[in-house]
């Protein structure tokens, strides 16, 4: 005679469908807490129990249980004199850990294949490297663009969209040295050179139209890590027919919005609504 199967089980005893359950659900009082800590990060700075619990939508007396929980293991810790709410050692160390273990280009490549779908064209991610700015990964879009550009590719500070970027947010010293070696020294002081650059930092996007190539043209993106430095680039190049260089255009906007996901991963403040719209 056969025996019925028993239903399977998992390693502690409960049947599939209830770990599946226990699995995907949370700590509730984690989460409501959670938002006391994600308000101090939006502020960037230390604040008043009642600006705090606001910030979270939430109520001071609902508030600040939380906030001595979170004291007393170091991730809140309270201004003696001010009495204001700040992040304690804990929260410091875990987010140095975390920017120690991210690795921006890995975080950029996986990005670029939808990147290059949405754009329609051509994307490339760059680091500084030992010379100056040197492509590290190139994804084609669906429409194809002659242009020797690949992994390893140095890209010209003064003339690619990927170059002005670095000349904008790196290093002045780094900066003049890659210019110089170029055949650019003087490229700093050329007055329209220093006015393209101050237009690329106050809109956040380097446009470059036909001028390596005829009927190519490209745009770029500075990409943040948690110093504020800048980390890498992200690119996009195609006939100039079919890239919108306009800086409020859907083509920035998809740029940009790819540039600031990248950069909250590495630990940079997230833009105000304000930051590159102009």
């Amino acid at each position: 005679m056969n025996r019925p199967t028993p239903p399977p089980v998992t390693t502690n005893g409960n049947a599939p469908d209830e770990a599946a359950s226990r699995g995907s659900r949370g700590i509730q009082s984690i989460e409501v807490g959670g938002q006391l800590l994600k308000a101090l990060v939006r502020a960037g700075t230390a604040l008043p129990l009642k600006d705090l619990a606001r910030a979270a939508g939430m109520a001071a007396a609902k508030a600040h249980p939380y906030l001595v929980s979170f004291g007393k293991i170091g991730l809140i810790e309270q201004d003696p004199t001010s009495g204001r709410y700040g992040l304690g050692p804990l929260a410091l160390q875990l987010g140095l850990i975390g920017l120690q273990q991210v690795d921006p280009v890995r975080l950029a490549v996986a990005e670029l294949p939808a990147l290059a779908q949405a754009l329609r064209c051509t994307v490339s991610a760059a680091v500084w490297g030992p010379l100056g700015p040197i492509i590290v990964h190139v994804e084609q879009g669906p429409t194809p663009v002659h242009v020797a550009m690949r992994h390893g590719t140095p890209a010209s500070l003064r003339h690619t969209g990927t170059g002005k970027i670095f000349a904008a947010f790196a290093p002045t010293a780094a900066v003049a040295e890659a210019l110089a070696r170029e055949g650019e020294a003087q490229a700093l002081q050329d007055p329209v050179f220093a006015a393209e650059l101050e237009t690329v930092r106050r809109d956040g996007l380097s446009r470059v139209r036909d001028e390596l190539l005829p009927g190519i043209s490209a745009m770029a993106v500075p990409v943040f890590d948690g110093f504020g430095r800048l980390a890498l680039a992200i690119a996009a190049i195609g006939p100039s027919a079919l890239l919108d260089l306009s800086p409020t255009g859907a083509q920035a906007s998809t740029l940009r919005a790819t540039a600031a996901r990248l950069s909250q991963r590495l630990g940079a403040a997230p833009a105000t609504p304000s930051d590159g719209a102009t």
